[in-house]
Formats: structure tokens, sequence, C-alpha cells
């Protein structure tokens, strides 16, 4: 199945594209966790979202998730790890399983985490985001594995079997797998060393381990590895007034456009990105 929009994300910006999207009677895919925007459940206090007054941020997900539920607009609730443009139509991996669709738009916020020194510099040189795009390139041999929450343990259970050793480290160093050559490290990596490709990593203990390749599991992958070849202004993606990308049919909205990370901000942004997919999706099909 092609469908005709991916929302990845589903913070504000995403629920008010979808909810354009579903009233227009379109086939979406809608990518994001099931519990909604981490951020603003956390949010002790709003009070500048038009209409609401002073509210909690899990109130204001009640109300996001009372109103996905009279929509009856269904979240898949799998992490994308990859986007692939074919010219015509995207390709997105989740979970290990892919999906087509003829427009994209990406509104996953803005990563927040602190990147690992040398994490850029080997990028492509043996630092990878995704298991199951790179993970048969490291078959019998050695990785360390950063993983940032409990939902990619599957993930590294895949890497495990594919490596011969793998040294795990995680957030509070307590995180486990049942594989037999998975090693917990209770330092915390700080460096990622080597020459053209990754050697070894650095411990906060100053602790070196060889290793072939680094995977990094993390609920935010850079927008540019994320999709090859977007563009970036700064840290945010690049868009147009109409929030197109550089990317025909790719489209971005949110915290990822850039500030201010506002709430009612996002959902104008979501909005005007769901009317120019449907201007586009019309003009294709037209074509």
């Amino acid at each position: 199945m092609i469908y005709d929009a991916a929302i990845v994300g589903n913070g504000p910006a995403g629920l008010s594209a979808a909810t354009v999207l579903k009233a227009r009677g379109k086939n979406i895919i809608w990518f994001g966790p099931k519990e909604m925007s981490s951020k603003i459940e956390k949010a002790e206090k709003i009070s500048n979202y038009p209409g609401l007054g002073t509210i909690t941020g899990h109130e204001l997900n009640e109300h996001f998730r009372d109103h996905i539920k009279e929509l009856d607009i269904g979240i898949t609730n799998k992490f994308v790890s990859k986007i692939s443009d074919f010219g015509g139509h995207f390709t997105l991996l989740a979970d290990n399983e892919m999906y087509e669709a003829k427009t994209v738009l990406m509104a996953a916020g803005i990563a927040v985490a602190k990147g690992f020194d040398g994490e850029k510099e080997y990028l492509g040189r043996g630092v990878s985001y995704c298991a199951t795009c790179d993970g048969m390139f490291y078959k019998g041999k050695t990785l360390a594995v950063y993983c940032g929450d409990k939902n990619f343990i599957p993930e590294v259970s895949y890497l495990a079997n594919i490596a011969e050793k793998v040294y795990l480290f995680s957030p509070d160093g307590k995180m486990t797998v049942p594989e037999n050559n998975v090693e917990i490290i209770d330092g915390r990596l700080v460096k990622i060393l080597g020459e053209k490709r990754i050697e070894k990593v650095e411990l906060s203990n100053n602790k070196e381990i060889a290793v072939d390749g680094v995977f990094i599991l993390r609920n935010a992958i850079p927008p540019k590895e994320l999709l090859p070849g977007l563009e970036l202004d700064g840290p945010h993606v690049a868009v147009n007034r109409q929030l197109h990308t550089n990317i025909e049919g790719c489209f971005a909205a949110g915290d990822n456009t850039g500030r201010p990370y506002q709430i009612a901000k996002a959902v104008g942004e979501g909005n005007v990105a769901a009317h120019e997919i449907l201007e586009y999706l019309a003009k294709t099909a037209n074509s």
C-alpha cells in the first residue's frame, strides 16, 4: 500500500496536519509514541495556547488524545529510523518494517540530546543510527551500542545476533538484553575515536574499548541523517513559507523548522503543511 502522506511525529504539528488530511479523506500513516508529546506531557503549566487559559501539559495531551479518538485517527506506535526519497514516493523504515508514501511531513520536533564527541565526524565511517540499515556490515565484528530508550532493546538484540561482541551503554547503565555476547558497561560513553574509521570508544573513566562500529539508538535522529539530501538551516530543517523542504514531496512543521518553539506555532505550521500536501497530491495526480 502507498499512503497519500506519512506524518513523522505526533506532537501538535503532526496532530494539526493529521486532522486536516483525515477530514479531506486522505489515506495517511502517522508515526509517533502512543503517549503523545513527552515535551508537552512534562510541562507543569501552559498559559499561552489560545482559548484554553492555564492548563497543564498532561491536560493538553488529554485534549489531543480525545480529539484523535473522536476523529478515529490511528497512530502507528513505531520509530522511524530512515526515510528514502525515490522521486515521486518515499519509503520509511520503522521498527524493521517498510512503508511507502507519496508525501512526507517531518514533525518530530528538534533533538535535544547532546551528541557524543566524534559522533558527527565518524557518521558513515563507523557511526550509525539504524540497526536494520547497517547491522549486516558488522557480521562477526565488535560493536559499541548506545541504547537511549528501552524501546530499542529489540534493535540491540538484532545487532547482538549479527556481531561477535556488543558493549552496551545506556543512560543509567542498567539496561539488559538476553543475548550472552552483550556486556553491560558501567561507565559512560564520552568519545568516539579513530583515524579513517572508528577504532575505539573512550569511557568516562578514561578506559578505552576497541570496536569496529558504534550504533547510537535514541529517540531523535538528526534530520539530515533521517532523510539524506535534506537541506538544513543550522540545526533546523530549511523550509520556505509554505513549509516545503528542498526535497519534492517532503514538508516540515513544528519545532524542527526553527524558533519559536511554541505549541501555537506548531499547530499553525501543521495546518499550512497539510494544505500544501493536499495541493501537491492534486497537482501530481493530474500530471
